[in-house]
């Protein structure tokens, strides 16, 4: 990969990348400029404009490139995703209310729902219509995704679902979300989960924001109160969820098409920089600063070599592989790293957070919003536990809950 983030190093032998590339390169520029001029908008406004975007992308076979045509997607391969997602990061779109829905749920839906569920509830999603959310983390289960708590009793062939979600993004405007739920508290925590999904104007479902250090609020928290949810709902067996659950954070570690993250690229770093001074010096003379943009040269061009081999095996029709871990744990933390650096290099007007800012050129929201993206979809700390075992080999973690029931784990 480039240091402006194009991609480079994907061979044109496994299909003609270069030619999609052009195409898709030329339809932004006739069609992506007039959705960029978003500032000042309120919510409700902003989100329409994503809306009308999200049309105009799945009409042309952009809105979700690697699913079925059946379904509205583009049909084709993982290769033309990301380069369809490195050609669009150039343009300041309001795509972000659609990341979870086309990233993991849909996805997920495809995988394990019914074809009726799929040619009912697929469409809508890809042109924007309807929004997904992913109802996964809770207070006490974060990291440990199998400590959830949120219990789902069946009550004939339905089933009622209590207790609380939490760091949901975009669930104040979804409409459908998946959702990993408690069936059997006597099993061990891995095996007593199941897997569904449910419509978010359920009566019984709360949805309250969580405001954010960075001014946002596009995290909730998600509070069940006897929703019912019907068994054919449900996807996967009894007792799948937690299997499910690790096929859709594969997913997601994958979905980071733009290695940058939503932080700047080594491009925009630079640009930033030229007119910043360090101790009266041009700050890209300065060593600490030369050094930052050297790793994330670096470090960029490994990751993507890990993911084309990744894209390569997926072409072919295997699952998403824990090498995704690598790359959601490096992106995260060179998101935060270089933000960090043209914060110093900026000094004190670094400090200013300005209205209406956007975290790929200001780099003060971006140093503030890269935190929850080292949470997200796993932390550090079990991204590398996961590199360590499944990538490396390496023992496990003494674990002296494994086996145990739920309700006898000490809490």
């Amino acid at each position: 990969m480039s240091a402006d983030g194009s991609l480079a190093t994907f061979p044109s032998d496994i299909e003609d990348i270069e030619a999609y590339r052009a195409a898709a390169r030329a339809w932004l520029a006739n069609n992506a400029p007039r959705f960029t001029d978003h500032k000042g908008l309120t919510e409700a406004e902003d989100l329409a404009f994503g809306r009308a975007y999200q049309m105009l992308k799945s009409e042309a076979g952009y809105a979700a490139i690697t699913q079925p045509r059946r379904f509205g997607g583009g049909g084709g391969t993982q290769l033309q995703k990301v380069v369809f997602a490195l050609e669009e990061s150039a343009y300041d779109l309001p795509i972000n209310y659609f990341a979870i829905s086309l990233g993991q749920p849909i996805p997920i839906m495809v995988e394990y729902a019914t074809e009726e569920q799929n040619a009912r509830l697929a469409p809508p999603a890809i042109r924007g219509e309807t929004i997904w959310c992913q109802l996964f983390s809770e207070p006490a289960a974060g990291s440990d995704l199998a400590a959830l708590r949120l219990s789902a009793r069946l009550d004939g062939d339905t089933w009622v679902l209590n207790g609380q979600k939490l760091w949901t993004s975009y669930a104040q405007h979804s409409d459908w979300a998946v959702v990993i739920a408690r069936h059997d508290p006597n099993l061990p925590k891995h095996a007593g989960l199941t897997y569904f999904f449910l419509d978010m104007r359920s009566p019984g479902v709360e949805v309250r924001p969580v405001k954010l250090l960075s001014g946002g609020s596009h995290v909730n928290e998600v509070f069940f109160d006897n929703v019912r949810v019907p068994d054919s709902q449900r996807l996967g067996a009894i007792g799948d969820g937690f299997k499910i659950a690790i096929h859709t954070l594969m997913i997601e570690r994958y979905s980071v098409t733009d290695l940058w993250g939503s932080g700047p690229n080594v491009r925009q770093m630079v640009e930033g920089l030229k007119t910043c001074q360090v101790n009266g010096r041009p700050a890209l003379e300065e060593p600490a600063v030369r050094e930052a943009i050297t790793e994330a040269i670096v470090n960029n061009r490994a990751l993507t070599e890990i993911n084309r081999r990744a894209y390569l095996a997926m072409a072919e029709g295997k699952q998403p592989g824990p090498e995704g871990s690598i790359t959601k744990l490096l992106t995260a933390a060179g998101r935060l790293r270089l933000s960090r650096a043209l914060m110093n290099a900026q000094g004190p007007a670094a400090l200013e957070l300005k209205p209406g800012g956007e975290p790929r050129t200001d780099f003060t929201l971006g140093w503030l919003s890269a935190p929850p993206s080292r949470v997200a979809g796993g932390t550090d700390q079990i991204l590398r536990n996961t590199i360590a075992e499944k990538v490396l080999g390496l023992p496990q973690d003494h674990r002296p809950d494994k086996g145990v029931p739920f309700n006898q784990i000490p809490t």
